[in-house]
């Protein structure tokens, strides 16, 4: 599903972003990335959505070569790809519904099908009967779900969170956690980018620690 093979990334000719980066992650997988800040996780995840590409190296998604991925290919590949920001990114004068519709429209999907599958994920979140509310009339807990909707509505098989958790307290995290697994059980795979150690523990998936831009599987 995910493959980086001996992957190196330099910025400005001294910054060494990624170094010989080594990574196989399957279909179905969960699995948490932990480093702390500037470690290179922003990178990994701009490489898996073609952001970024290697210095050098092999980046694969699915059936794309990254190296190789024409720019008439990029946003066929990054359909397949769902993204949760750690500050939202929902559009205020817009409701929820409309901020979730927003994937669906930018594929061009008429509205029958818009409306079935916005109501089908806002459903899957529990916020079906808030579909009409603006995102600052809703709770952190609420907008981060909106945000996994937004993510998950065009039904992509890959799944990378950015600090999901980051901005909420202890049991929200938990219910966006238990949300995360429910939505990798049914087959997507997931990534998640996360400074809570104590998550990660609780939660017993796959860890991936990366640090000065080396990877190793493991304990941070």
């Amino acid at each position: 599903m995910i493959e980086f093979s001996h992957v190196y990334k330099t910025y400005s000719g001294t910054v060494h972003a990624l170094k010989n980066i080594n990574l196989n992650i399957k279909k179905g997988e969960f699995v948490f990335l932990t480093g702390p800040s500037g470690a290179g996780k922003t990178t990994l995840f701009r490489m898996i959505s073609a952001y970024d590409r290697p210095c050098s190296g092999h980046v694969q998604v699915g059936n794309y070569k990254l190296n190789e991925i024409s720019a008439k290919e990029i946003p066929t590949l990054r359909r397949s790809i769902g993204v949760v920001y750690q500050d939202f990114k929902l559009l205020k004068a817009k409701t929820i519904f409309e901020n979730v519709a927003l994937p669906l429209e930018v594929r061009g999907e008429g509205e029958t099908v818009i409306r079935k599958k916005v109501n089908e994920i806002l459903d899957r979140v529990g916020l079906v009967y808030k579909k009409g509310k603006c995102p600052d009339f809703l709770s952190g807990g609420e907008q981060q779900r909106v945000v996994i909707a937004r993510a998950l509505v065009h039904q992509p098989g890959v799944l990378i969170a950015d600090e999901p958790t980051g901005n909420l307290d202890p049991h929200l995290s938990e219910e966006i956690m238990d949300l995360l697994e429910n939505i990798n059980a049914q087959g997507t795979t997931v990534l998640i980018a996360t400074h809570d150690h104590n998550l990660v523990k609780r939660r017993n998936k796959r860890l991936v620690t990366i640090k000065d831009g080396e990877l190793s599987e493991g304990a941070a």
